[in-house]
């Protein structure tokens, strides 16, 4: 122990006297504490202290003038840079200074006159500390063919110019090498070439006029002090997944090496110390994943530098997928023949799936005495849907790579679920932070050894769980009757959630709750409708959107409140959210104003209030009139159908109107207008319409009217006179009465093809009506009986009196067939009617 001691100590006593050339050609010595004096043409200045010194040191300054710069009316001023420290009238002045800081400070002595300064003499003080004692010399060579470099840890800031000497000797001769510098935390310098087999004893030596310092003495060899450096460092996998073998190049015999890797998603090295050569091989690498290899080195197992990491990274080959699919379905049924079943899986993972999964095999094996396939098709995606006959079938799923399949999931799908009972008393409870846990019981009369696991399904309430591209689920085993789901949970929505027992048949019957991890009010309420009934009115509405619902509705409010009494509104409460969205208000009173809302509830509290609907129900007065009204025409309608009762009523009526409307119809083929016209215009195309005229024979004018018409809807009719029922038609048409709304049609209107088109009753009396008529007569036909197709033929049949209904019928009823709806333009404009073109 002491001889451990002795050594250095003795090396370092060598290195101080052997050195003492060098130091003393290379170190300056602090001067001594006396003043300093500056001596200029006008006059001189003094310090009592000589620059540097260190802060907080006390300098006296002096300004002595010459005595031909003196005068009376002057001033002698000392001055710290810009700012004045002391003046005289005197020849001479004096002051004492504090230094504060670091750094130089300049001393000045002036003349001032009036505005007028001369300088007459000056000194420069710097401020600063004597150096530390160098600390963490170490010194380092990169290759075994480089020069060394040596730094060490100046400590704290000098301020002044200072001098680093490092003394190197090797037990006979001693080197220096020196720096300059008055600023920086460390020092650095370059040495020459060391032998490998000398022992150097190196030490850091800094000095400036405050003071001296030295560090402890460094003993080291060469081998101690050199980094190697690596080459032709490399990974490769020859006919393994999982196996690696690397192989590098290191300088100088270092052989003693180590070595981290790891995959480059994660973050803790897997290492490996003691690595003697320059070959290696590593086992049991993930298959598919990009790994990230480091390797050091160095010349002497115990001492000496590590070299520094060299990288390498590449990725592992591909392996034959080894997971199990994770596959879910759905089944429905199409017709009594079909059903649609649609697959879902999850992806496999990274080390599952042992490479890019290519795509997905799907087969199909129905269920029977034969088990005969059905067929296999191939995806890229993770689901699947296709149309089967309906009966069971058993169906696998693999994944594939460029190496393989992985091993086949299995489902069976039957058709009778209706058997396979489903779990019991099913619950969901909010959990917050975005989980739900779902807890339910075995199937009645179950054991869970019986069963095959659960399956756990939720989606977000709202929406068409056929339409998801993608559900959550999970399974769990026999054993399990809770679970919490986090997947895909977000807080302030409503999830239907599903739980379903697997048998050996397939999956039974699923038991639904509704739950949510966190809850908030609505931020809306109900939309509300209100229709009017017999018995009172009829109050419905329509769900909250989803976003708005901020979780799971657990119920309703309805709000009835009676505006004529001034009372608190009656509250109704509705608990079945999920199957009720209608209420029959009753006992109202007739007369009396309404005004109705609705709000919802969540777990966290009730809503905002929805759209008010304000109502009044009629009275019975009211009620009966339109009830009698409506008889009164039903009877009507019903006394017109039978031929004797409406020969009565036409008796009677015909003694009510003029004797000329029981004339009968000009044919208005054979006026003298419509062959003028024909013969002028030939070019006009009329459509096959009857067409009506004013009474007065006035002279028309043109008018354009647009109907629309829907087809299998009966035409708007607005402004027409009292429609009854053709004998043919047997439809019925309501009295209209210009409202704009269309009256209900029951009934064909088409007649017969075969013989006259115009065998139901024709009107006596004209009214004035312009259509348009369309240039298609397609649509027409469900409302027209037997159109005619021939553009050029545009005058009606001529009417005779071969039809006895027709005969002695002063008012006969409107058919249908006049009241055609129709597009185009019909323009009478030569058209002129008068008595004498009547048949007698």
């Amino acid at each position: 122990m002491l001889l451990a001691w002795t050594v250095p100590a003795a090396v370092w006593l060598l290195v101080h006297f052997t050195a003492e050339a060098c130091i003393k050609g290379n170190l300056m010595a602090p001067k001594p504490s006396h003043g300093a004096v500056e001596t200029c043409d006008d006059g001189n200045m003094t310090s009592n202290v000589a620059s540097p010194v260190q802060p907080g040191t006390s300098v006296t300054l002096s300004c002595q003038l010459n005595p031909l710069q003196h005068t009376g009316l002057c001033r002698t001023v000392i001055f710290l840079n810009s700012s004045e420290l002391i003046r005289s009238y005197s020849r001479a002045v004096s002051t004492t200074f504090l230094v504060p800081t670091y750094g130089k400070h300049q001393f000045t002595c002036k003349v001032v006159c009036e505005q007028k300064k001369k300088l007459i003499c000056g000194i420069e003080i710097e401020s600063g500390n004597p150096p530390d004692e160098p600390r963490n010399v170490s010194c380092i060579q990169n290759g075994t063919d480089g020069h060394p470099t040596c730094t060490w840890d100046k400590g704290r800031l000098t301020y002044i110019s200072t001098t680093y000497v490092i003394q190197l000797s090797n037990g006979t001769d001693v080197f220096c090498a020196s720096e300059k510098s008055s600023g920086g935390k460390s020092g650095s310098l370059a040495l020459s070439k060391l032998n490998f087999d000398s022992t150097y004893t190196l030490v850091v030596a800094a000095s400036n006029e405050l003071g001296n310092a030295s560090s402890e003495p460094l003993v080291f060899m060469l081998i101690d002090i050199v980094k190697p450096h690596l080459r032709n460092f490399s990974v490769e996998f020859e006919n393994s997944v999982t196996n690696c073998s690397l192989s590098w190049h290191a300088e100088a015999g270092a052989r003693h090496c180590r070595l981290r890797y790891r995959p480059l998603t994660r973050h803790t090295w897997n290492t490996v110390e003691s690595l003697s050569g320059e070959k290696c091989s590593l086992y049991g690498l993930e298959p598919h994943t990009d790994y990230e290899f480091h390797l050091s080195c160095k010349i002497h197992p115990e001492r000496g530098l590590w070299s520094n990491w060299n990288i390498y990274q590449t990725r592992t080959p591909e392996a034959v997928p080894t997971g199990l699919l994770d596959v879910w379905y759905r089944q429905q049924d199409v017709d009594n023949q079909r059903q649609n079943i649609s697959l879902f899986w999850k992806a496999l993972s990274r080390s599952e799936a042992g490479g890019r999964i290519l795509q997905y095999r799907v087969s199909f094996e129905a269920l029977g005495q034969q088990r005969s396939p059905a067929g296999e098709d191939i995806t890229n995606h993770t689901s699947y849907t296709r149309v089967m006959p309906r009966v069971g079938y058993k169906i696998t799923v693999t994944a594939e790579n460029s190496r393989g399949r992985s091993p086949p999931a299995s489902i069976v799908t039957s058709l009778g679920t209706q058997g396979l009972r489903p779990p019991q008393e099913v619950s969901a409870m909010a959990m917050g932070n975005s989980s739900i846990l779902v807890s339910w019981k075995p199937p009645a009369g179950l054991v869970a050894s019986s069963l095959g696991g659960y399956v756990v399904e939720w989606a977000e309430l709202g929406r068409d769980m056929g339409l998801e591209p993608h559900p959550a689920w999970v399974k769990l085993p026999a054993s399990s009757l809770s679970t919490v789901i986090t997947e895909h949970i977000k807080d302030n929505v409503c999830y239907q959630i599903s739980v379903f027992a697997l048998y050996k048949d397939g999956a039974g019957q699923g038991a639904s709750v509704r739950g949510h991890s966190r809850a908030e009010a609505p931020l809306a309420g109900p939309q509300v409708y209100t229709t009017p009934r017999a018995n009172g009115i009829l109050v419905s509405w329509a769900p909250i959107p989803a976003h708005q619902q901020r979780g799971c509705i657990t119920g309703y409010h309805l709000y009835l409140q009676n505006k004529d009494r001034e009372e608190a509104p009656a509250v109704y409460a509705i608990s079945n959210t999920s199957v009720q969205c209608w209420l029959l208000m009753a006992h109202l009173q007739p007369g009396d104003h309404y005004a109705i809302w609705m709000t919802a509830s969540t777990a966290a509290g009730e809503g905002p209030r929805g759209n008010t609907e304000l109502l009044t129900l009629e009275s019975a007065g009211e009620w009966v009139a339109v009830v009698l009204t409506c008889s009164f025409f039903i009877f009507s309608a019903c006394v017109c159908s039978a031929p004797p009762a409406r020969k009565v009523l036409q008796s009677l009526l015909s003694a009510l109107v003029p004797q000329w409307e029981d004339k009968a119809i000009p044919d208005p083929a054979n006026a003298a207008w419509a062959k003028n016209y024909m013969s002028v215009k030939a070019e006009l195309t009329w459509l096959s319409s009857p067409f009506l005229s004013t009474s007065s024979f006035e002279e028309p004018e043109t008018t354009q009217v647009e109907e629309a018409f829907v087809k299998g809807d009966p035409p708007d009719l607005r402004d027409q006179l009292l429609l009854g029922t053709g004998q043919r038609g047997g439809g019925h048409w309501p009295l209209v009465s210009g409202s704009g709304q269309e009256p209900e049609y029951d009934g064909d209107t088409k007649e017969d093809t075969e013989g006259d088109p115009y065998k139901q009753q024709l009107p006596d009396l004209y009214k004035r009506m312009v259509v348009e008529v369309t240039e298609q007569t397609q649509g027409v036909s469900e409302y027209i009986a037997n159109p005619i197709t021939n553009p050029i033929t545009t005058y009606p049949p001529p009417v005779t009196r071969d039809h006895p209904e027709l005969e002695g019928n002063p008012l006969p009823i409107f058919s249908p067939a006049f009241l055609m709806p129709c597009k185009g333009n019909l323009t009478l404009d030569t058209v002129k009617l008068n008595s004498s073109s009547f048949a007698r």
